[in-house]
């Protein structure tokens, strides 16, 4: 078995940078054709020419996922084999000091956006009955809590939850959805934190003793996107170096 994706075709959220940017070239080289979406497209280009500079093949659309109607428009005369939801915004903001504003921008990026995202791939796929893979990009703090992330830890706890029902639902079309739940991830954006004392102590908490590197969530995006998963749905694949056993 192999993650061949040839000839398959994938959306990915949130894909002008970090994650996102990553897991479209990692999809591209395994030979998907890929759709990297932002609510800038113009952003994209860049990732979109190293894709194709690469012998892979990209193009680029804007997509704010909490608007229904860009999210319709993005669909309607697209079909992806791979939809990958990553988009995602965070608050620092302690619970009693939130507003209702903060909490409604993290929800709607985060859950309500992955939902209309998804809903409307698996409608375009039942439209030709064709089987598909949805990946949903949660995290361990949908599975456990940290101080002062309360909304995007309830985000990403109902973003699991709502992956178990799609999956429950949607398996009678062939269409498979799961979570990918990582860990701390070292990104351009979160590295001078841990090199921080705060951020050290954070990183000896973990029992593998560093911070995940994107590549090693690539092994999980290709099974849950590939043939290689077709019996998985309903998941939620933790990558996160041991984090969510270490000791309380």
């Amino acid at each position: 078995m192999t993650f061949d994706l040839t000839g398959k075709t994938a959306l990915v959220t949130g894909a002008s940078g970090g994650l996102g940017a990553h897991f479209a070239a990692v999809l591209a080289e395994a030979g998907a054709s890929v759709t990297l979406a932002a609510r800038r497209g113009d952003v994209l280009c860049e990732r979109v020419e190293a894709i194709t500079g690469a012998g892979g093949r990209a193009d680029a659309i804007d997509l704010d996922v909490q608007d229904a109607e860009s999210v319709a428009a993005c669909f309607a005369d697209r079909v992806f084999d791979i939809t990958v939801n990553n988009a995602g915004v965070q608050s620092t903001t302690p619970a009693l000091d939130l507003d209702p504003a903060e909490w409604d921008h993290v929800l709607d990026t985060n859950l309500k956006g992955a939902f209309l995202v998804a809903q409307a791939a698996a409608r375009a796929l039942r439209r030709i009955e064709r089987s598909g893979s949805i990946v949903n990009i949660a995290s361990i703090l949908g599975l456990r809590v940290a101080g002062m992330l309360m909304p995007y830890a309830v985000s990403k706890a109902g973003l699991v939850q709502m992956t178990k029902s799609m999956a429950l639902e949607w398996a009678r079309y062939g269409i498979r959805v799961n979570a990918l739940c990582p860990g701390y991830i070292e990104t351009p954006l979160n590295r001078d934190f841990f090199a921080t004392d705060a951020g050290k102590a954070l990183v000896k908490r973990i029992p593998q003793r560093r911070l995940g590197q994107e590549s090693d969530l690539d092994g999980a995006l290709l099974l849950l996107a590939s043939d290689a998963g077709r019996y998985m749905t309903g998941s939620e694949l933790v990558i996160d170096g041991g984090h969510l056993v270490s000791s309380l």
